[in-house]
């Protein structure tokens, strides 16, 4: 027997044990029982609450607005009538309504344009200081953003007042300019100036912190490229740091516009709770409407055209958040 044939044959390889079964795949797009609930159930308290508050308002704001209704309606001597739309044609069809919708615009614009300007040059500035100093003036900032509207309103009618205003009595100490008595309310467009720049006192603030937080999310990496290719400060600005603020600065630009648009105790403490008729902004026209000639209906249909104004501003401050989620 040759030594080929005692060879040993080779053995199989034992079999593979199967794998187990997969595990059945969860179907999709089913939701557990009361998963859409439960945001309805968190949410439900806080909507409660505002409709307890804002519905029962809102409700008589339009019903008033549709309804002749004075004093005699108010104490109880006379129904309150039904006269449709009349109200609303008294109030569209009178050129005094017109002149405080454009007064009102101007003051919400010029506002909100120098809140915005203003608001970024100082975040920019932070930047560029150390850390401690920049903690000091987001406390410094903080404070004044949190200082009551009526205290703050009452500081500057004093800085600004005709017989001892601290602004008159300095700009007096400059050579040829004599400021002493000065009123600064004796016309309409300085009176103005100087409630934009109160409204723009308080609303910069929270700007300026808003847009510190968001330039923190800039990147270096971008404003280091901008620089090497040849971009100067206003290059790196425009290319760089504001496309990525660019959700931030039309979200608070927007709320900007809604809450100057809705400016009232500055105007009404200013003047001292009897606006003249150059400082008359929708809402103080409409409370006048309501609680000094006592026609609350004409009152209520003013207050209601202002909401309806309003609306548009909402509707684009809603579309723009729609987007910024869309983005995240």
């Amino acid at each position: 027997m040759s030594a080929a044939d005692t060879t040993t044959p080779a053995k199989a390889p034992p079999p593979r044990p199967a794998p187990p079964p997969a595990a059945a795949a969860r179907p999709r797009g089913r939701r557990t029982p009361g998963a859409g609930a439960t945001p309805w159930l968190l949410l439900a308290p806080c909507l409660l609450i505002l409709a307890l508050v804002m519905a029962y308002p809102l409700v008589r704001l339009v019903t008033l607005s549709f309804q002749k209704f004075g004093q005699p309606q108010l104490w109880g001597f006379q129904p309150a009538d039904w006269v449709g739309f009349a109200n609303f044609s008294a109030v569209l069809g009178d050129g005094e309504f017109w002149a405080v919708v454009l007064r009102t615009v101007v003051l919400a614009g010029g506002s909100v344009l120098a809140t915005m300007v203003g608001g970024m040059a100082v975040a920019l500035l932070l930047r560029r200081v150390s850390g401690w100093l920049r903690t000091l003036i987001n406390i410094v900032l903080v404070v004044g953003w949190g200082m009551p509207v009526i205290v703050a309103t009452t500081v500057f009618k004093w800085l600004f007042d005709s017989d001892y205003g601290v602004l008159n009595a300095l700009l007096s100490k400059v050579p040829g300019v004599g400021m002493i008595g000065h009123n600064w309310f004796a016309s309409g467009p300085e009176g103005l100036t100087v409630i934009m720049l109160l409204v723009v006192w308080g609303a910069v603030p929270f700007v300026v912190i808003t847009l510190g937080a968001g330039l923190t999310q800039v990147p270096r990496e971008l404003e280091e490229a901008a620089r090497l290719d040849g971009a100067g400060a206003w290059g790196v600005f425009r290319y760089v740091t504001l496309p990525v603020l660019k959700p931030i600065v039309v979200m608070l630009t927007t709320l900007s516009v809604i809450w100057d648009m809705g400016v009232f105790p500055q105007v009404f403490v200013m003047r001292g709770g009897h606006p003249e008729a150059d400082f008359q902004v929708l809402n103080t026209y409409s409370y006048d409407r309501a609680f000094v000639v006592d026609d609350y209906a004409q009152g209520s249909a003013i207050a209601l055209v202002t909401v309806v104004l309003l609306l548009g501003v909402v509707a684009v401050y809603m579309r723009q958040m729609l987007k910024i989620g869309e983005v995240e």
